[in-house]
């Protein structure tokens, strides 16, 4: 057991407020359908995860998708960074939080990040798109977080500069690429096709899921 918290900080799946960007081709519905399917795939590896404390930290009320020993806490602050940097004053000791939009995830790939927390002062799972899946502090500090540019290309970079603006060394994770568009979508499904998101993309659009 790894001695650390793992958290997913997760939006409650809902029509006009999850996935939006893959509206359309998907209605606002099967878009809420596939973000629960992803969050599902995410916290079935967060529960496979050999850790002391598992934690969703949660836009919006709980619902069917959530397992079975996962707590829960609130997200607060306005924009993401605020969000996480709040997160981690909330989870002190050694914490690797992580997003919902890689359902691709592995319980492995997770246990790597946790234990490189004792190793290293940061670690970061590096997005595709430029930014990041996953971040991890083993002294928690939310300067590292407040401030830096959310959801652009230069995400990760900025990150990554403020963390060692703080001193920390920052080991990084396998790179994934998270699901914001319909493209990603598919590519995702294609890379893990035994997930819960893969056979709901192809259940939702079976025809341009197989192209």
């Amino acid at each position: 057991m790894i001695a650390a918290t793992l958290a997913v900080i997760a939006k409650a799946p809902a029509p006009g407020h999850s996935k939006t960007r893959l509206v359309p081709p998907l209605s606002p519905i099967q878009a809420a359908e596939l973000a629960e399917a992803a969050l599902r795939d995410t916290l079935a590896a967060v529960a496979d995860t050999a850790v002391d404390r598992s934690v969703v930290v949660l836009d919006g009320p709980p619902g069917s998708w959530l397992a079975a020993g996962l707590e829960v806490i609130p997200q607060r602050g306005d924009g993401l960074d605020e969000r996480l940097a709040n997160a981690f004053s909330d989870l002190p000791g050694p914490t690797l939080i992580i997003g919902m939009d890689t359902p691709q995830v592995s319980a492995a790939l997770l246990e790597r990040g946790l234990r490189s927390l004792h190793a290293s002062g940061a670690v970061l799972g590096p997005a595709l798109d430029g930014g990041y899946w996953a971040i991890g502090m083993r002294d928690p500090d939310p300067r590292a977080l407040l401030g830096v540019p959310m959801s652009s290309a230069v995400t990760l970079a900025a990150q990554r500069l403020r963390l060692r603006e703080l001193g920390l060394a920052v080991a990084d994770l396998a790179p994934l690429r998270d699901v914001d568009t319909y493209s990603d979508a598919i590519a995702v499904a294609a890379s893990a096709p035994n997930t819960a998101f893969a056979r709901a993309l192809g259940r939702l659009a079976p025809h341009r899921a197989a192209a």
